[in-house]
């Protein structure tokens, strides 16, 4: 029987926190790129926190990697995991940070998409289909019809834009592997762990073939370092595994919808990034979209209960 419950109080403040925490990876990432190659950053990130995870398991006496036969599952998961943010880390290089995060935050649509194919049981509900449909028009929009004009450099930032899309494709991928191998029975921590590792092999020698190898320790170098390895790579990533196991996932789906508006909200307050009316349309469109995939379930509760109360005498 599923005993996970519906949110209260301190499971919607923590997930507002960990949607701000979420955004302003972005945020910091694009903040230091010209000090700190956001690719190289990621690795050595990635490197930090799976040094952390790895200490948290052998002081709980939790199984190695290779005791319960889910390496192979494993090693694919961190090799998309590590393809995220290689494209993530590419694609910060040539588009706005509130981009970025709005097309990575796709991956809820891709993950609907495979599962459906995958899973019996995850077959698409008619306003899952909808929100896909509302999702990708957000896509065209966001993509086909920006001002040209105002950006001299529109074909750089679409290419930056795309990559962040295919991100969102790689995270949505291994959603998909997570959900559908051992690793869905596995201890977070040790799925968690095979992400980080898969993440920092493949970025690491990625950095270096690609020449992406700049490192000026300044303080906030240091500061974004320590953010993203010790606040996001490793405490967020546990507190949020520890909300899915407590909490009803559809709920907290729902909730991630926060972190592309508060990065783009951020973005344009930190980074004093422009916000296009085409890609601000197209992104609530994505974002209604990702809200329809995700809680479907709980927005037509919440619909039948309003229904029903209305009725009533």
């Amino acid at each position: 029987m599923d005993t996970r419950q519906a949110l209260d109080t301190r499971a919607i403040g923590l997930m507002v926190v960990l949607c701000l925490t979420w955004s302003l990876q972005q945020i910091a990432l694009k903040a230091t790129a010209q000090d700190f190659s956001p690719i190289l950053q990621i690795a050595l990130r990635s490197g930090i926190a799976a040094a952390l995870v790895g200490l948290l398991m052998w002081h709980r006496r939790e199984g190695s990697l290779l005791a319960d036969g889910a390496w192979k599952p494993g090693a694919v998961a961190g090799a998309l995991f590590g393809l995220e943010f290689l494209l993530v880390g590419e694609g910060l290089g040539h588009t706005s940070a509130a981009h970025m995060v709005v097309f990575l935050y796709t991956a809820p649509i891709f993950a609907a998409l495979g599962l459906q194919w995958k899973l019996p049981s995850e077959r698409l509900a008619p306003a899952q289909w909808l929100g896909i449909l509302m999702a990708f028009t957000g896509i065209a929009i966001a993509f086909l019809l920006r001002d040209t004009q105002s950006n001299q450099d529109w074909g750089r930032m679409l290419w930056g834009d795309l990559l962040g899309l295919l991100g969102g494709a790689a995270w949505g991928a291994t959603t998909v592997v997570i959900r559908t191998t051992r690793l869905s029975s596995l201890p977070a921590t040790q799925t968690l762990l095979y992400q980080l590792l898969g993440a920092f092999l493949l970025l690491l020698p990625a950095a270096f073939l690609m020449g992406h190898t700049t490192f000026n320790p300044t303080p906030l170098v240091w500061a974004s370092l320590a953010f993203q390895s010790v606040v996001v790579a490793f405490v967020s990533f546990l507190v949020w595994f520890w909300l899915m196991r407590r909490y009803l996932a559809s709920r907290l789906g729902v909730l991630t919808f926060l972190t592309p508006l508060f990065g783009v909200v951020l973005g344009a307050w930190l980074l004093s990034e422009p916000v296009e009316s085409s890609f601000l349309t197209g992104a609530l469109l994505v974002l209604t979209g990702v809200v329809l995939v995700s809680g479907h379930a709980w927005i037509g509760q919440l619909w039948r209960r309003w229904g029903s109360g209305l009725s009533a005498p």
